[in-house]
């Protein structure tokens, strides 16, 4: 049940020898490695557990090929790490950045290991996820983003991690940008909702806190009740801005039954189980638990289901261009004219729930 790394992927070995010799010089108390395994997990930055006489660990680096010094920055996310480090008690421990590419190819940063149950694809096969049990983890996992986002960014310092200002049309267009900087293919649907999104764009709301990847597989459930989150993960796209943009992203992420059975990318997420809450559904709890009203909330799932898509887009053109070998890349245009889709459905009900 617990979340298990397996063998290394070809070609996403690191410099073990190199790696130690770093650590000997840069963590107290190292001595040597005593393993080194992947997790199998996730579409973007590659993941690994490193074990040695301190204990397990997780070491994060950038995708083979990617852009470092944008998407993929280590060293921001550890900084965001150490910034929530006694703030916010779900988020790991950070423990050592290494910004030189020459002890690994590329910068990493190691957290520590927080052992527990991470709802992925075809694990929900071997647990007990009855619909009462997923419908107190989903509402866990509501209230905790609330909870995120209810931070105080002003008392904490934590303003200054960001630039909330003008958050949301920055978005809107930076994410625009880069999905026709990685586009492969022309898919007349992603220009459609760039057009909607700039057309449909509503003002800030107040700033919060916001993770930007929230979603089950980056949720650590405790073994013994699966509906209590002991740590969130993936805090890369972390920073401050307006909370409704984030809580667009999770809602597109959150896949409902018929999605589920159109899309195995999206059935990975395991919203769509009996027992869960729909997205109108997630939208009224986290009004209620977070006090911020929704107003537009088609357009924040739009912006999500657009982001996705070029998240995707990113992914699926370091594999055209041969920087991963990674086959389960090969077909992800179809998941990104899907996201498309369902952000174009949306757009033209005027719901984020039933779109199939």
């Amino acid at each position: 049940m617990l979340d298990q790394p397996t063998d290394i992927r070809l070609g996403e070995a690191l410099n073990r020898d190199q790696l130690q010799q770093y650590l000997k010089a840069q963590w107290p108390g190292f001595t040597a490695i005593e393993a080194i395994l992947q997790f199998p997990g996730g579409y973007s930055n590659l993941t690994y557990l490193l074990v040695c006489n301190l204990g397990e660990f997780v070491l994060r680096r950038p995708p083979f090929g990617a852009n470092i010094k944008t998407a993929h920055d280590m060293g921001r996310e550890y900084r965001m790490l150490v910034a929530l480090d006694g703030l916010y008690d779900k988020a790991p421990r950070p423990v050592l950045y290494c910004e030189e590419e020459s002890v690994i190819g590329a910068p990493f940063y190691l957290m520590e290991r927080v052992q527990g149950v991470i709802l992925r694809g075809p694990l929900y096969k071997q647990l007990s996820l009855e619909p009462p049990l997923m419908r107190r983890i989903s509402e866990a996992a509501v209230d905790n983003l609330a909870a995120l986002h209810s931070i105080d960014i002003v008392s904490t310092g934590l303003y200054q991690l960001g630039k909330p200002d003008g958050y949301v049309e920055r978005q809107v267009e930076g994410w625009i940008g880069r999905y026709y900087k990685a586009e492969t293919d022309q898919l007349k649907v992603m220009d459609e909702l760039a057009a909607w999104m700039r057309q449909n764009l509503p003002p800030d709301g107040p700033a919060g806190l916001i993770h930007n990847d929230y979603k089950y597989d980056n949720l650590v459930l405790a073994e013994s009740d699966l509906s209590r989150i002991l740590a969130v993960l993936d805090w890369e796209m972390a920073t401050v801005g307006d909370p409704l943009m984030d809580l667009g992203a999770s809602l597109a992420y959150w896949t409902e039954p018929k999605e589920a059975r159109a899309m195995p990318l999206a059935a990975a997420n395991l919203t769509w189980l009996p027992g869960n809450l729909n997205r109108a559904e997630v939208v009224e709890r986290y009004q209620a638990q977070s006090g911020r009203e929704v107003r537009q909330a088609v357009f924040y799932f739009v912006y999500g289901a657009f982001k996705i898509g070029v998240i995707i887009q990113q992914i699926y053109a370091r594999y055209k261009k041969g920087h991963t070998q990674d086959e389960r890349f090969a077909n992800l245009i179809e998941a990104v004219r899907y996201f498309g889709q369902l952000g174009s459905l949306a757009a033209g009900k005027g719901q984020v729930s039933d779109l199939l």
